[in-house]
């Protein structure tokens, strides 16, 4: 086997590179290339583009195509698209998941926010379970001890524990990605029920819907 230097691009052209990146691109069908999807197809190497035009996000400039990484996003934005994909897919999201339209952000994202894709799901993990309130269950109206509202997180767990799926039908974002999932209080908040793990219940969106107007009807008896 006869081994050979890699082509050295110092000679290149700053046309050349944004073309290249171009291609990929469209090689692609995406108007967004992260670092790792051009030196996997691309001709040059990312660090190449960097050094030339000061930043890959210049690079990306030059070839008009979009940021990889939106500047500015909190690490809850970064958490919470965490879990609006794993409901979605019904299971914990894999590196190759966190693509668009699914994820608003790439895996490689998250690897530089967290430093990696393993320790940004660790942390996502961690604040999940950071909110797990304890409960008394509410049987009668009373002074209520939580909010009506549900946080981002504690709804999570409570599709975690029902599967992502509804738990009068079974219906489901991954079977069926027309399906949209709610989270539902048990006992009614105007009826004294709390904003608890175990007062909570996941319903897709026209089993809730049917679910409101039989406890209207019932109420109108």
């Amino acid at each position: 086997m006869k081994f050979e230097l890699e082509k050295y691009h110092r000679n290149t052209s700053n046309e050349e590179l944004v073309n290249d990146l171009v291609r990929v691109s469209r090689l692609l069908k995406k108007d967004a290339v992260t670092i790792d999807e051009y030196n996997k197809y691309g001709i040059y190497n990312a660090s190449t583009l960097s050094r030339r035009f000061g930043s890959w996000f210049k690079a990306l400039d030059k070839a008009g195509l979009q940021k990889t990484r939106t500047l500015g996003v909190s690490d809850e934005e970064y958490l919470r698209n965490i879990e609006q994909v794993w409901i979605r897919l019904g299971r914990q999201p894999r590196y190759d998941d966190m693509e668009r339209p699914l994820s608003k952000y790439c895996a490689s994202a998250y690897a530089h926010r967290f430093g990696s894709w393993r320790k940004a799901l660790g942390c996502f993990v961690e604040f999940v379970n950071g909110e797990q309130p304890s409960y008394e269950k509410a049987n009668s109206i009373k002074k209520h001890r939580t909010r009506r509202s549900i946080s981002w997180r504690l709804r999570f767990i409570v599709m975690r524990d029902d599967g992502f799926k509804c738990r009068i039908c079974g219906r489901n974002p991954a079977a069926n990605p027309e399906v949209t999932l709610h989270v539902d209080h048990i006992i009614p908040w105007s009826k004294g029920g709390e904003t608890v793990l175990e007062n909570l219940q996941t319903l897709c969106s026209i089993c809730n819907i049917g679910k409101s107007d039989l406890a209207d009807s019932i109420e109108g008896q």
